[in-house]
């Protein structure tokens, strides 16, 4: 292990043995701490490679259990979003490519800090079940051509072991580290063909779009690389996706959306996504063909459907979606006023989720418990005009307390003034196997 640290301090290029050693012998216990923590220090300065950085994420996928879906039917397609505030798109995007004959399976995580978690969400709907076995989640996906459950105790452990590392060593931010601890869940996961939404602004990891775009071709190189159809969507995070932040508020907007109503930004990036999955999954030969059958979802109401399937197929109580108004609701809605006139300007979709968090519907630690029913719905966006006296926001809280404190942050939040001179960009870019192309 001495060696295998000198030489990435030095510059080294590390062989795919000394990358298996220590992945598997840190993953048993054989390695301290200290010293994959100067590994990961030196990988910080000197970065990995394309080919060191597939390697890493391949000794992290055999490092624990991997989800054969081989007897799936057809071509299975899978998303991962690198977290935002707002982003709903899994619950949308997920039923319409299913209701076009795609398969999507889908194993999500949960939500910590200011990003939602799909489980969290999901949740919010009485009975809904997360917590699949592998059979069901893979007969599900066969009757009804979707599931969505958490990923199993021990897929990619190395991953789990280097990131509470590197979360207390400095060292998270290495573009390798993070693009191969992404991918490493995501390819234990045997799904034929990824799309990636990768988030940038500032309600994302990545702040400004070169960062984001070498995440995103980091991420696809080693999903090409690993044998899997991979593409990437750059896209927007400097404000929330959609209207609602929190789980029951979220899981409402989704099901407008489904019923052919709900926020245009939330749908059309939806859309987008699954143009793309339709059309890796050689359901569609071109965008127009794509565009056409996911609108048709909508339409034909056969999106929202598959969702109410979805929901019964996983034990959930199908009049929460019926009805969304049985969903958890907070004691108090408090509207957020406009003291000023004007355009929003911007609208900080980092400090936004921080308010949601502060109303309970996000975690502080993994132990924290989620308030469902908490969260906030935006009633003006950035380019929309404002008057004194319209509303902002609304907070939806069970503490007043809490709600106060959130009011006044919203305010702030609120960049109000002249209109910006450019229109803002819902999607910035697409990153596939030989082209980067922006927008």
């Amino acid at each position: 292990m001495y060696n295998i640290i000198k030489k990435k301090r030095d510059g080294g290029e590390l062989s795919t043995e000394e990358i298996n050693y220590f992945v598997e012998n840190y993953t048993k216990g054989k390695i301290p701490d200290y010293q994959i923590s100067a590994l990961f220090m030196a990988i910080y300065f000197n970065h990995m490679n394309k080919r060191e950085t597939l390697d890493l994420t391949r000794a992290m996928v055999n490092s624990g259990d991997k989800v054969d879906l081989s007897s799936i039917k057809g071509i299975k397609v899978d998303k991962h979003s690198t977290g935002g505030v707002g982003d709903t798109t899994t619950l949308i995007l997920g039923p319409m490519v299913a209701a076009c004959g795609v398969p999507f399976a889908k194993m999500s995580g949960r939500g910590l800090g200011h990003t939602g978690g799909t489980l969290d969400k999901l949740e919010s709907i009485k009975d809904f079940k997360v917590e699949l076995s592998i059979e069901e989640f893979i007969r599900n996906v066969n009757n009804i051509n979707i599931s969505i459950c958490s990923q199993t105790a021990n897929i990619a452990p190395a991953d789990k072991k280097f990131y509470a590392l590197r979360d207390v060593t400095a060292t998270v931010e290495d573009i390798s580290l993070i693009a191969s601890s992404i991918m490493s869940k995501k390819l234990a996961i045997g799904s034929d063909a990824i799309i990636l939404d990768v988030k940038v602004g500032s309600g994302a990891f990545m702040k400004n779009l070169d960062d984001a775009i070498n995440l995103g071709k980091e991420m696809v190189d080693i999903g090409i690389g690993y044998g899997r159809e991979t593409i990437a969507l750059i896209t927007n995070m400097d404000e929330p996706l959609g209207n609602a932040i929190g789980n029951a508020l979220e899981v409402k907007e989704a099901i407008d959306v489904l019923r052919g109503n709900g926020p245009k930004d939330l749908y059309e990036l939806c859309i987008q996504l699954g143009i793309r999955l339709l059309l890796l999954s050689k359901r569609a030969k071109t965008e127009e063909e794509a565009k056409i059958l996911l609108e048709e979802t909508i339409r034909s109401k056969t999106a929202y459907n598959k969702f109410v399937e979805l929901v019964k197929y996983q034990y959930g109580d199908i009049d929460y979606v019926k009805n969304p108004e049985l969903l958890p609701k907070s004691d108090f809605v408090i509207e957020v006023k406009s003291e000023k006139d004007g355009y929003v300007k911007a609208l900080n979709a980092e400090e936004i989720g921080k308010c949601a968090l502060i109303l309970g519907a996000g975690r502080e630690t993994m132990e924290s418990k989620i308030d469902f029913s908490v969260g906030i719905v935006l009633n003006k966006k950035v380019d929309d005009k404002v008057n004194v006296g319209d509303v902002l926001a609304y907070i939806h809280a069970n503490d007043i307390n809490k709600a106060k404190e959130v009011e006044a942050k919203i305010k702030e939040i609120y960049i109000i003034g002249e209109k910006n001179k450019e229109n803002k960009k819902l999607i910035y870019g697409l990153i596939s196997k030989d082209n980067i192309e922006i927008y």
